[in-house]
């Protein structure tokens, strides 16, 4: 973990996502599901892909999510805090809680979202210029249906030949999710001029609006 370049508060010199400005993220055309997803009312998804700032900005300007919550998954309570978490050694990723209306936005059109805007699925343990398990890309299937769909879209990708290394996201069994810290929510919407946020997190945003203009809203969902 790097030091900040940029430090807002004295709670935000401990936070997440420091990394060193290197080349920016690419945007990939992620394929179009071929299995759509059938469900009926509102849903839950949970999905990580590196820094949870950015990838709740993304499903917060998402039409159809009803809530984007950043937090921690796959590791022990105990450790469920960021100054452990960021050890990279507790087994959690640093993941989204997302609520989601199927009948404006299906799962698998969320996770079209994710690989196109949001996280490169051929990276293991690192997205951007954040390095550590805790990083990982992965999808937490909270359903047998969203299984289904994620299994299928995994492979999808892999036959794509939209991305020249393999595709190395995992499919995590779902365990309790912990919230984050206060000052992790809502990150983006609240320090718009934060350095990580301009460098890594916005040109995200700007990328859903370019790439997804159906599913783009302007306003940002808070919590």
């Amino acid at each position: 973990m790097h030091w900040k370049t940029l430090l807002i508060s004295a709670a935000l010199a401990a936070s997440a996502c420091t990394g060193p400005a290197i080349a920016a993220e690419e945007v990939f055309d992620a394929p179009v599901a071929t299995r759509q997803a059938n469900e009926r009312g509102l849903q839950t998804a949970i999905l990580a892909g590196g820094c949870f700032w950015g990838i709740e900005a993304v499903f917060s300007h998402t039409r159809g999510v009803t809530s984007a919550i950043s937090g921690y998954h796959g590791g022990s309570a105990d450790d469920a805090t960021y100054s452990r978490v960021s050890s990279g050694r507790t087994d959690h990723a640093e993941a989204v809680k997302i609520t989601y209306d199927p009948t404006v936005i299906r799962y698998d059109q969320l996770l079209q979202i994710l690989f196109s805007v949001g996280a490169d699925p051929t990276l293991l343990n690192r997205q951007g210029p954040d390095h550590g398990t805790q990083y990982r890309a992965a999808i937490v299937p909270t359903t047998p249906e969203q299984r289904a769909v994620a299994t299928a879209y995994v492979r999808q990708m892999n036959q794509s030949g939209v991305w020249d290394d393999p595709i190395v996201v995992q499919i995590e069994r779902e365990q309790r999710f912990y919230p984050a810290e206060a000052y992790h929510q809502d990150f983006a919407e609240k320090n718009p001029n934060h350095a990580y946020i301009q460098r890594w997190d916005a040109p995200k945003v700007e990328a859903l609006e370019e790439n997804f203009p159906r599913f783009y809203r302007a306003s940002f969902r808070k919590g």
